[in-house]
């Protein structure tokens, strides 16, 4: 009789184990976005819990790859390309058999058009091949680790002369760009720092071919974040430097195509310009 309530208790316990083991294995992950309506420019923070391999995401047809947290969990930042058409989209993130999607709505950040026009010599500046591959190339830098914490510090304080999602009309063109950064205007030779810790990708001159960007850095935040200064007067840093929030990586110029001394800063999440003051 022992023997057979041992038994009997055996059995049991291997069925609840069995019925434990079964909820584990059909948790399923979660997909959760810090809103659902977004501007143009902005960004979507997705992160998916409870998943025992690296999730793929998508958004408007394009993958963006997910960086695991501290916490276990996997976060993009999604962004918005500030010339996305307002209207209905979706998330949309996958693990092994499981995918979840979530709807979402772009509104327009109802910025003014600027129209520019260029005399013959201006307009006739291009970037060159090896100056738009490399600054491309840069700017799409996916490294999984995550090097900034908090908020960004502004790289220099002055004038916001441009702010950044102006649409732009060229000579009486329709609209075919926009302003990806934030210039400040202020005198040459002010220096420019760091907003964030980092790792410097790149540094262009204009004497080495930087025709439009002039003098330019590139730093890598981390996780498909990166940062670009361009227009600089000098360059203090090199390429593998590591940074540290507030450290001095130039100094500010007109180098490029430029009218007149200032910084633009642009801030880049897989290689799409969204606001920088947004993570300051």
């Amino acid at each position: 009789m022992r023997h057979a309530l041992k038994s009997l208790s055996t059995l049991l316990l291997c069925l609840f184990a069995g019925i434990q083991g079964n909820v584990i294995a059909e948790t399923k992950p979660g997909l959760t976005l810090d809103a659902v309506i977004k501007q143009q420019g902005e960004f979507f923070i997705a992160t998916v819990f409870e998943t025992r391999s690296t999730p793929n995401l998508w958004f408007n047809g394009e993958l963006f790859p997910m960086f695991r947290q501290d916490d276990g969990s996997y976060r993009a930042l999604v962004p918005v390309e500030n010339l996305l058409k307002p209207g209905s989209y979706a998330v949309l993130a996958k693990s092994g058999g499981w995918k979840e999607k979530i709807s979402v709505q772009v509104t327009s950040n109802n910025l003014p058009i600027q129209k520019i026009w260029l005399d013959k010599k201006t307009n006739s500046l291009k970037a060159t091949e090896e100056e738009k591959a490399r600054v491309k190339r840069g700017l799409r830098t996916l490294s999984s680790k995550k090097l900034w914490s908090g908020l960004f510090s502004y790289p220099s304080n002055g004038r916001r002369s441009s702010p950044f999602g102006v649409k732009r009309s060229y000579n009486g063109a329709p609209v075919s760009s926009y302003h990806k950064g934030l210039d400040i205007a202020v005198p040459r030779g002010t220096p420019v720092k760091s907003p964030a810790k980092g790792k410097v990708v790149l540094t262009g001159y204009e004497s080495n071919r930087f025709h439009v960007h002039g003098n330019t850095i590139i730093i890598d935040h981390g996780q498909g974040l990166t940062s670009i200064y361009m227009h600089l007067h000098s360059i203090s840093v090199n390429e593998g430097d590591m940074l540290s929030k507030g450290d001095v990586i130039g100094t500010v110029g007109s180098t490029g195509i430029s009218t007149g001394p200032h910084l633009h800063w642009g801030v880049y999440l897989y290689g799409t310009s969204v606001d920088p003051e947004l993570f300051v």
